[in-house]
């Protein structure tokens, strides 16, 4: 087929489709309806006088002229990005993306921006603050991820070992394990619960306390809120260490008594594609720094 005739558009909506095996989800992807995207698919097969899906109730299914279409074009597709991609990163060659949590951007992060620009100020930083990790593979990116690994395809260093441990403000006074019941204890939901994380019910395994002598339950569904409520003396609250380094050197939270628990790692992480971008090392240097560091006027 000559380039000039290529039904892009339909071609595209086709791809999506059979990737998602969805015309829905094709068309949230391409901020289209679906019924936009099952006209488009139907032109495509209008020209090739072939079948590229078998219409069931609420379902899709390739025909394997759709499988051996697929391959094809996603690989194409994928270069096109990849290709425009670097080609607006060597327009853009002072912006990265840093991507991480919404907590660790607000707790960690955010205190420490005004050293960023000091060090950095040529440098245009954008943060992406989400629970979703970011793609590092289709832009010059870092992301500090919390876990253990491994992170196939990625360079990952370890910037912290995390740790948790009982977190209140001096203004409640606690002296002891038999303060707790007059107290809340904060408590948050992750967002991958799966992870093994301590609880509550971990603490007071190691502390030889039962869960009954704590105070009532106060949760949230975000951990800056429960950092913020423990601040303000809402309650005690079991947190990273690392995200509230800032408070606990401040004095306004404090770690009373108790044990600590082990938590995960932060790790620095970027895609191969990208090793030895000049300005995502200078990023990185600074991460590393900032680790070790406490913040100014602290």
């Amino acid at each position: 087929m000559n380039r000039r005739m290529l039904p892009l558009s339909q071609l595209r909506a086709f791809e999506a489709a059979a990737r998602h095996r969805s015309f829905k989800r094709a068309a949230e992807e391409l901020a289209v309806t679906p019924a936009a995207i099952s006209h488009q698919v139907r032109e495509l097969e209008a020209l090739l006088g072939l079948a590229l899906f078998e219409r069931r109730v609420r379902q899709v299914v390739l025909t394997a002229a759709a499988k051996h279409l697929l391959p094809v074009l996603t690989r194409g597709f994928d270069a096109f990005g990849e290709a425009l991609e670097g080609l607006r990163e060597q327009g853009d060659g002072h912006g990265i993306t840093l991507s991480c949590t919404p907590a660790f951007a607000s707790q960690w992060l955010l205190p420490r921006l005004a050293d960023f620009h000091a060090r950095c100020p040529d440098i245009d930083l954008r943060i992406h603050a989400s629970e979703a990790p970011l793609d590092l593979s289709r832009s010059a990116s870092l992301a500090i991820r919390y876990g253990m690994g491994p992170y196939p395809d990625h360079e990952a260093e370890v910037l912290a070992d995390d740790a948790f441990a009982l977190v209140s403000s001096p203004r409640l006074r606690l002296a002891g394990y038999r303060d707790l019941k007059a107290v809340r204890h904060i408590a948050f939901d992750w967002y991958r619960p799966t992870l093994g994380l301590p609880t509550w019910q971990h603490w007071c395994q190691a502390a030889g306390v039962s869960y009954a002598d704590l105070g009532t339950l106060l949760t949230f569904s975000d951990e800056s809120h429960a950092i913020q409520a423990t601040v303000a003396g809402q309650g005690v609250a079991l947190l990273s260490l690392t995200l509230v380094r800032a408070e606990l050197e401040r004095g306004v939270l404090h770690v009373p008594f108790g044990p600590h628990l082990p938590g995960l790692r932060f790790q620095l992480v970027r895609h191969r594609r990208f090793a030895g971008n000049r300005t995502l090392e200078q990023v990185a240097e600074w991460l590393r720094a900032a680790f070790i560091q406490p913040v100014d006027g602290i």
